[in-house]
C-alpha cells in the first residue's frame, strides 16, 4: 500500500471503476439499501423464497458480471448494476446462512471478516496494491469483485447482528454507523491512509443501508416508518437510474488517462501498520461494545407485553389465555406465554380454514418472536435456537404457495408443546 509504479499489460484496457467522488457514495448507499429490500419483496412479496430469491439474483449477477468482464473500460450502466446485483445476492447469502442454515450471525460476521481479509492478502500479494483506481487487468477486476462481494455479506451480518441479536434497532444500529463513517472520514482528512479509509468506509456503508432500507419499509410496529419494501425498492431503484444516466451522459465520473505508458499511483506511505492499527482498534471497540451489550441483555428482565403499545409490543391474545386455560411452565429463556397465544390463535384459525387469517396471525409471531431475540438468546441459546426451527418451520408451512392444513397443524401443534 505504498508508493510504486505499474507497467500497463501487454492488452490494455482502461480502469474498470468509476471514480470515487460524491456520486459514488450516493449511488453505493442507494444500491445497498436496495439489496436489503429487493430481497425482502422478492422473498415475501413475491414469495420465491430464499432459495428461490438466491437462484434468480444468482443468474442475474452472473450475466451482469459477464457484461462487466467483457468491457474494455468502465461503463456506469454495466458497473453499476452489478453493484446492485452483487448488494441483493451478498444480502442472501447471510439470510441463507442464518435463516436456512442456522448460522448464528456471529458466526457470519467472523468468517466473512477473515474471508474478506484473506482476499485483500491474497489481492495485495499478487498486485501490491488494493487501489481501486488501479483495477485495469482481468486478475485486479477478479480480486476487486471478490472483495466487493464479500463486503457485502460482512456489512449484511454485522448490521443484523447489531440491529437483531444485540437489540439495537434499525435507527440506532444506522447512527451507529453513521459515527463510525464519520470518524473514518475525520481521519482521512488528517492522513489517515485514502485505501484503508475507502476499503472501511465501503463495508460501513452495508449495514447502512440496511438499517436505511429496513426503518423505511419495515411495518411501523417493528420500528420502522411502513413504508413497506415495494415502495422502498422502487424509490431507490428510480433514484439509482436517475444517477446512473446523468453519470452515463457526463461521464463525470470517469478515470481520466490510459494504460499504453507507466501509470504512476500515490497512495501514500505507513499502509501497512494502519492497517493493523486501525483495524485492530476497531476489532477491539467491537468486541468489547458486543460483551458489554450481551451481558447487559442478560442481566435485563423482560416485561411480558399483554396489550398493544405496551413496552415490548406483542399483540394481544386473541383467543384466551393458554391451552386449557392452564399456564405455561416457566422455561430457561424467561415467560414465552406471548408467543404460546399467538400460537394458539394462529392454529384455531387453521382449523377454522381462515388461512388468511393465520397468515396475518403468525406475522404477529413472527415480529414477537424477532423483537425478543436480543433479550432471549443470550440467556440460553440452546433453547433459543431450537423454539427458533420450530418457529421458522410454522412460517414456512403457513406461507407456502399451496398451504397444506395437515402440515400447518402439525408445525403449530409441535411448536406449542415445545414452548409449554
Amino acid at each position: 500500500m505504498t508508493t510504486h509504479r505499474l507497467i500497463a499489460p501487454s492488452r490494455p484496457l482502461l480502469n474498470k471503476v468509476p471514480q470515487i467522488t460524491l456520486y459514488f457514495w450516493v449511488i453505493k448507499v442507494l444500491c445497498t439499501t436496495v439489496g436489503e429490500t429487493a430481497a425482502d419483496f422478492l422473498n415475501v412479496n413475491l414469495d420465491f423464497g430464499l432459495t428461490g430469491t438466491s437462484i434468480v439474483t444468482g443468474l442475474l449477477l452472473a450475466v451482469a458480471l459477464a457484461a462487466q468482464f467483457t468491457a474494455n473500460r468502465y461503463r456506469a450502466g454495466r458497473y453499476w448494476t452489478a453493484v446492485t446485483l452483487v448488494s441483493v445476492f451478498g444480502t442472501l447469502v447471510t439470510d441463507n446462512l442464518t435463516d436456512a442454515l442456522g448460522v448464528p450471525l456471529e458466526v457470519s460476521t467472523v468468517v466473512f471478516g477473515v474471508l474478506l481479509a484473506v482476499a485483500f492478502g491474497a489481492w495485495y500479494s499478487a498486485e501490491r496494491t488494493l487501489s481501486i483506481h488501479s483495477i485495469f487487468t482481468r486478475r485486479r477486476e477478479a480480486f476487486y469483485w471478490t472483495a466487493i462481494l464479500l463486503t457485502f455479506a460482512l456489512g449484511t451480518a454485522t448490521g443484523d447482528l447489531m440491529s437483531q441479536v444485540l437489540g439495537l434497532g434499525f435507527l440506532v444500529a444506522g447512527l451507529v454507523v453513521v459515527a463510525l463513517i464519520a470518524a473514518v472520514a475525520v481521519a482521512w482528512r488528517f492522513g489517515l491512509h485514502a485505501v484503508l479509509s475507502f476499503w472501511i468506509i465501503y463495508v460501513l456503508t452495508r449495514p447502512l443501508g440496511a438499517a436505511l432500507g429496513d426503518y423505511l419499509s419495515q411495518p411501523t410496529g417493528e420500528g420502522g416508518l411502513g413504508l413497506g419494501a415495494t415502495l422502498t425498492s422502487v424509490v431507490f431503484f428510480a433514484g439509482i437510474i436517475v444517477a446512473v444516466l446523468y453519470l452515463a451522459a457526463t461521464k463525470a465520473d470517469v478515470i481520466a488517462g490510459g494504460t499504453d505508458a507507466v501509470v504512476f499511483e500515490e497512495e501514500g506511505r505507513g499502509g501497512v501498520w494502519q492497517t493493523v492499527i486501525v483495524v485492530g482498534l476497531l476489532l477491539g471497540l467491537g468486541v468489547a461494545g458486543y460483551l458489554w451489550r450481551t451481558s447487559a441483555l442478560q442481566t435485563d428482565v423482560p416485561v411480558v407485553a399483554t396489550a398493544p403499545g405496551d413496552a415490548q409490543g406483542a399483540p394481544q391474545a386473541s383467543v384466551g389465555q393458554q391451552a386449557g386455560g392452564r399456564q405455561a411452565q416457566p422455561s430457561r429463556l424467561g415467560d414465552l406465554s406471548p408467543f404460546r397465544t399467538i400460537s394458539q390463535d394462529t392454529l384455531q384459525l387453521v382449523n377454522g380454514g381462515d388461512q388468511a387469517g393465520a397468515t396475518t396471525r403468525v406475522r404477529d409471531l413472527e415480529i414477537a418472536w424477532d423483537d425478543a431475540e436480543a433479550r432471549l438468546k443470550p440467556r440460553d441459546k440452546t433453547a433459543w435456537t431450537a423454539l427458533d426451527s420450530k418457529i421458522d418451520k410454522v412460517l414456512r408451512a403457513i406461507r407456502a404457495t399451496s398451504p397444506d392444513p395437515a402440515a400447518e397443524k402439525a408445525a403449530l401443534t409441535a411448536l406449542l408443546d415445545a414452548l409449554g
